[in-house]
């Protein structure tokens, strides 16, 4: 596909809300779920905002392969040879939807190249889209108002933030000892690259267990807010480059 076009952006706008309305009508159905293979929790949401995105991009893109968080299965033997393919979390942060927490969003990515060069992170409970087209600047939309978004620097305190769920993991507590001058706030899901994006936290470090769709379209966003994101060896994230579909530990910085 060439650059994303304002068409199909309209396009992925109107289907995350669209799939968004859904999963907000399933809120009261979220503790009923089953428990995944990888120990995850599924619920009727999960599979509903798949079903419906997955079937609307095949109709939108049908050139363009698909992975999604409940379609993990397909081999490497067959994603290695895609330079370009559709990366989606229908419902990131289920266990925050489970919870009650609004803090749970829809992340869809266009991964060329091994490498996001479209993100959208949509969050349904306050009806709000990120985005970043190509080359662009990150956009905040509210209300079919666009703004864009910038990262800022700490000015005295530093505003770290981490998973509600992550906290007690041994490699962030190591690493954020050897921090000063910082307060941490705790968020789920993927919209803490957006609110890192529009500067309202600082950092984001993850050293927890962390898949490709959890980050591929805040990766994105991010860096088109003046932010980077990065390993603990310094380097960018890789996707669809191994079998495991999973994040390294990284660092993701204002």
């Amino acid at each position: 596909m060439k650059p994303m076009n304002s068409r199909i952006l309209s396009q992925l706008i109107n289907l995350t809300t669209q799939a968004g309305e859904i999963i907000m009508d399933l809120r009261d159905n979220s503790t009923n779920y089953s428990i995944k293979a990888d120990n995850t929790p599924l619920t009727l949401a999960d599979k509903a905002s798949h079903e419906l995105i997955v079937s609307q991009l095949q109709k939108l893109t049908p050139n363009i392969p698909i992975l999604s968080e409940e379609s993990s299965h397909i081999p490497f033997s067959t994603r290695k040879s895609w330079n370009e393919y559709w990366l989606i979390d229908p419902l990131d942060g289920t266990r925050d939807f489970i919870d009650g927490s609004p803090d749970f969003c829809i992340s869809i990515a266009l991964i060329r190249d091994n490498y996001p060069s479209f993100g959208l992170i949509y969050s349904p409970y306050n009806k709000v889209h990120y985005y970043r087209l190509e080359n662009s600047p990150s956009l905040k939309l509210v209300n079919k108002t666009t703004f864009e978004i910038l990262t800022t620097k700490p000015k005295r305190w530093e505003k770290i933030v981490v998973g509600r769920y992550s906290t007690n993991n041994k490699g962030l507590k190591e690493h954020l000892k050897h921090k000063t001058n910082f307060e941490t706030f705790k968020h789920g899901s993927a919209l803490k690259f957006c609110l890192i994006a529009e500067g309202i936290y600082h950092y984001y470090p993850k050293f927890g267990r962390c898949s490709e769709w959890d980050t591929a379209a805040g990766v994105c966003i991010l860096e088109g807010a003046g932010g980077k994101v990065i390993d603990l060896n310094n380097n960018t994230l890789k996707y669809n480059s191994t079998k495991d579909i999973i994040s390294p530990a990284f660092r993701a910085i204002a």
